[in-house]
């Protein structure tokens, strides 16, 4: 039977899908799991009421929150993803030729069940692959006991802050993070709709600001998410929105990378800029430079 799905970004806010059918739920021991069936982007799951992943839309997010700071690297080996556990991240990473290490720290082994069961597009077999370690359990406790400088690439593949994750978008946890990365290293993470969330993303952003030397902001629409959508690069050596497209495309070439389906050489530097509007949007909560420009 089909129901509607509806999502609240903001209290005053609304969107969803009004003949969506759910196929299964999972309430786990930190969180409620359900997969749904759309027609307009296919299967998807939500955790605790938030849209996470759909088979429609999801290379969007999962090839922004990868390849710009995968790129930005000259040969990157060693990647964190935390969260993740729908495999989407890992299977963008595993395209680098060079990776030869993925660890996915995911809290909740539903999240990996349900997902391998229900949205195998996503992951694409990425946790078959013999590079890629699944460890489950609290990520900030894998970070904290992680032996120093192991790490080129760090992704936040997670819940937004008030969620069971809030405790690893924190300065303290930034600190421990770079103890594990390695001197050129880059982290990703996303930030929130900048017409729902603009308040968090400038918390965000200052605090990341603090923590690391180099802060790039980029942006795209995601469908799922009903907005445009803010992610970051965060690195003391390594600049994403300075690559010039020339070494794009020879680094997308020497890695073996083909044909993605929504980011590539000519994307990039548009994902690093943004509307007027969008950065006067952002600027009322927190007088800073947004964007390059």
């Amino acid at each position: 039977m089909s129901a509607p799905l509806l999502f609240r970004p903001s209290l005053d806010a609304v969107y969803g899908f009004p003949h969506a059918k759910r196929v299964t739920q999972v309430v786990s021991p930190y969180q409620r799991i359900e997969v749904w069936d759309t027609p307009q982007l296919g299967r998807l799951f939500t955790l605790d009421g938030r849209p996470m992943t759909s088979t429609g839309d999801e290379f969007i997010y999962h090839e922004c929150m990868v390849h710009p700071a995968a790129l930005a690297h000259p040969s990157p080996q060693a990647a964190l993803v935390l969260g993740g556990g729908d495999g989407g991240a890992a299977r963008q990473l595993l395209r680098h030729a060079g990776i030869e290490r993925i660890v996915v720290a995911e809290l909740d082994a539903e999240v990996v069940r349900l997902t391998r069961e229900h949205l195998p597009e996503v992951h694409g077999g990425a946790f078959d692959d013999p590079r890629v370690e699944l460890v489950i359990g609290d990520a900030a406790h894998y970070v904290a006991h992680a032996a120093p400088a192991r790490f080129d690439l760090v992704v936040f593949d997670l819940t937004p802050p008030d969620s069971p994750a809030a405790g690893l978008y924190t300065p303290t946890f930034y600190q421990q993070l770079k103890r594990v990365m390695r001197p050129i290293a880059a982290v990703s993470v996303h930030l929130g709709s900048p017409y729902f969330h603009a308040a968090r993303i400038a918390r965000l952003l200052d605090d990341l600001r603090a923590a690391f030397a180099v802060v790039r902001t980029m942006n795209t629409f995601i469908p799922l998410y009903g907005s445009l959508w803010i992610m970051a690069t965060a690195s003391d050596t390594l600049d994403p929105a300075a690559l010039a497209a020339d070494t794009l495309i020879e680094r997308l070439a020497a890695r073996r990378i083909g044909p993605l389906m929504h980011y590539d050489a000519g994307t990039h530097a548009a994902l690093f800029s943004a509307s007027r509007s969008v950065r006067d949007k952002l600027r009322r909560c927190c007088e800073i430079k947004f964007w390059v420009c």
